[in-house]
């Protein structure tokens, strides 16, 4: 009896440091997409602000899509801003979709287990900062601040908890960076969306449903973005490419040696 009490002794133990070794993970989980949503909101405080520079980086950004045949921005900005319902639409959207899809699918990965939520947390984790050195060394100016084009956010502000500041609430307009057009995360992170469901939904009953889901919120979410004259038609793609990079290099060699640094932050 003794030796069975010193067996259940020890799975007791170890089933209670594994529940420790759980909520500690869990809670530098919590901190980790804290900081990366405390890291986009005030990438202001040390990004340059100055409009000019910002203008010009624009231009050139317009340069490289008419050369593309990309420059479909004064038209969807046009279709947006002369149909209010699309306008309160599309601000609605840009205001809430891409914070509220991103976490229910993050807390639906996370009930999946660490094989699905890890990788997927960590590769969203290095494509957000890719698009923050991205803000922080080529603030460029969105449609909206660039002149001929309609801001659709500040033309629905009364409806809604936004304000003229792209999609800060109302008087918290300071906090946001509103030269962190080049790349689009909005764009970004709906792309990863639609992969991490692609990826992990069934492909059958609701499962499919919900791969369908992600991918139509990743295309209603860059038509958004650029029709209501806060990203251009580039800022999509470096969007999109920035979470294709982050997949890539936490698949690799790269990944190991960062997956080993965060399970020692989690011990």
């Amino acid at each position: 009896m003794g030796q069975t009490g010193n067996a259940q002794s020890t799975v007791r133990e170890g089933a209670e440091k594994a529940a420790t070794r759980g909520w500690r993970a869990a809670l530098v989980e919590m901190l980790i997409i804290l900081a990366l949503y405390v890291a986009y909101s005030g990438s202001r405080l040390f990004a340059s602000d100055s409009l000019r520079p910002a203008q010009r980086r624009a231009a050139e950004l317009l340069d490289i899509e008419s050369a593309l045949h990309l420059s479909w921005e004064p038209a969807l900005n046009q279709v947006f801003a002369v149909s209010r319902g699309l306008s309160l639409f599309g601000s609605f959207w840009y205001a809430t979709a891409h914070y509220v899809v991103t976490a229910v699918v993050l807390v639906w990965l996370y009930r999946r287990g660490a094989d699905a939520y890890v990788p997927a947390r960590r590769a969203l984790l290095v494509g957000t900062i890719i698009a923050l050195v991205a803000y922080l060394l080529l603030p460029t100016a969105p449609p909206r601040l660039f002149g001929g084009y309609a801001d659709v956010l500040a033309l629905t502000s009364g409806d809604g908890w936004w304000g003229g500041d792209a999609s800060a609430p109302k008087g918290l307009g300071g906090l946001t960076n509103q030269l962190a057009a080049f790349p689009s995360l909005h764009a970004g992170w709906a792309l990863w969306v639609a992969l991490v469901l692609q990826r992990h939904a069934p492909a059958t009953g609701w499962g499919r449903w919900m791969r369908i889901g992600g991918w139509l919120h990743a295309l209603i979410t860059g038509l958004v973005v650029i029709g209501t004259g806060n990203h251009w038609v580039v800022d999509v793609l470096i969007g999109w490419l920035v979470i294709w990079l982050g997949f890539k290099i936490t698949s690799g060699p790269a990944g190991a040696r960062l997956r080993e640094a965060l399970e020692r932050l989690a011990h």
